[in-house]
This record gives structure tokens, C-alpha cells and sequence, in this order.
């Protein structure tokens, strides 16, 4: 089951053209992905806004995770305020996993932003969160909340910007883009014998638990055959015919 550090800006004096700011949106960004990554099967440990830089760091290496993934939007140097747009996903230089996830991010939002020749995966030494983090990280710049249009394409796209940035997380990790649904409890009905718990939706994947019959769990998300289930500790893929909702 892969695992990122969800970091969303602690900065909250960033000011949005529009109002809010720089915190409030991509903590409400990072609202919306949650339920994509319960539902697809990435667990996730996440900062919070009374929390800094530093010490969001200190807990991303205090786990082991796969990605650290840090939440930004941009803002143009002195002289250039409201005039610049784009959005920047930066990586380690020598991260081989850092810019494969960089690239494939930057490569999606171009799918939905509304210049996508000004989406750019680019190396980076300076920033904290890509030098100091001890997993693979990523640090996204996600347009110019100082210019007007960009922040308006944030703050009225973020289940949108949500859903792609999931969609390249999945992709990643190998796993389906599961679309979010209300949690349901339900029971484990097999015939006697426990049900399988995999790391992904298919027969030749990883067992992670054997869950007995007649045991609770809940259901995150369902695809085709296959629910997305959260049992103990656990979340992984189990056979949807298995399970009796509640």
C-alpha cells in the first residue's frame, strides 16, 4: 500500500488577488484529494495549518512514505506582481522517483490548465521540502495566486485540480483512479473462509490480510469487481461479491 506526506502551504499570509489565502486554498485543495487517495487505495499522513515548513518536514521523516508531496501556489518577484503565470512542479536533481512524479504531474495539469505550455517540471536545490525531506518529494507551485486569473482558475477548479493531481498519484503507484463515495460499513459473507486483502485490484497481487467471514470493514470506493476496503490499519482491495453492505 503506498503512502505519501500530504503537505499543504502553512503560509498564511499569502494573499490571493481574490481574497483568502495562499493556506486556506491549498489546505482546501488537499481536502478535496483526501477522498481520492482513501478511495484508490494510498494511505496518507498530512500537516496541518498551525504547522511550518520545518516542522512539517520533521514529521514526513519521522515515517516512511513513498512521497512527500507539498502544496503551493506561486507568486511574482517584486516588479512583476499580477503579470506572470504558470505553474511549477519541482523536484531533486538525482530523484529519479521525485521527477518521475514531477513529470507525470506537470504532464497531467496540462491536460487542464489554460496554458499549458507554462506547466514545467524543473530541478531544484533551494527549497526545503525537496533537500531535506527523506522521501522522494515534490513541491508544487500550482499558478500565481498575485495574478487575477490564475487565482480564479484555483479557487474554481480545485475539485477538478484535485481529481488530476489523484489521477497521476494512481498512476504512479500503479494503481486505479477509484472515484470517492460516502463510507459504508459493511461485512465480509464468504462461505466460511477468509477473504483476501490485496495491495491492488487483481487476483495476482500481494495478499496484505486475510479477513475473516463475517468480520466488519468498511468500504472506501468500488471499481468493476473490486472495493477499496479499510480494515484495522489497513486499506487494500478486496472482491466486491464479498462483502455485504450495511
Amino acid at each position: 500500500m503506498p503512502s505519501i506526506y500530504l503537505s499543504p502551504s502553512t503560509q498564511e499570509k499569502n494573499l490571493y488577488v481574490t481574497g483568502g489565502t495562499e493556506e486556506q486554498y491549498m489546505n482546501l485543495l488537499a481536502d478535496e484529494l483526501v477522498p481520492y487517495l482513501r478511495s484508490s487505495g494510498i494511505s496518507y499522513s498530512r500537516n496541518t495549518p498551525d504547522m511550518t515548513a520545518a516542522s512539517s518536514i520533521r514529521a514526513s521523516n519521522a515515517g516512511n512514505y513513498d512521497l512527500h508531496l507539498a502544496l503551493h501556489s506561486n507568486a511574482a518577484p517584486e516588479g512583476r506582481y499580477g503579470t506572470v503565470r504558470g505553474i511549477d512542479v519541482y523536484f531533486y536533481p538525482g530523484s529519479a522517483f521525485g521527477e518521475r512524479a514531477a513529470r507525470l504531474l506537470a504532464n497531467n495539469l496540462k491536460k487542464i490548465y489554460p496554458l499549458p505550455d507554462r506547466v514545467r517540471a524543473v530541478p531544484n536545490t533551494s527549497l526545503g521540502e525537496l533537500r531535506q525531506t527523506k522521501a522522494p518529494s515534490v513541491f508544487m507551485e500550482i499558478g500565481y495566486h498575485d495574478n487575477r486569473e490564475d487565482a480564479n482558475w484555483i479557487t474554481s477548479n480545485l475539485p477538478e485540480i484535485a481529481r488530476n493531481i489523484a489521477g497521476s498519484l494512481t498512476e504512479l503507484f500503479g494503481l486505479p483512479l477509484v472515484p470517492p463515495q460516502q463510507e459504508q460499513a459493511a461485512v465480509v459473507s464468504t462461505q466460511g473462509g477468509n477473504l483476501n486483502l490485496r495491495s491492488r485490484p487483481s487476483t495476482s497481487a500481494q495478499v496484505i490480510a486475510r479477513i475473516p467471514n463475517n468480520t466488519q470493514v468498511t468500504v472506501l470506493g468500488r471499481q468493476n469487481d473490486w472495493a477499496t476496503v479499510a480494515y484495522q490499519d489497513l486499506v487494500g482491495f478486496a472482491y466486491a461479491m464479498y462483502l455485504r453492505i450495511l
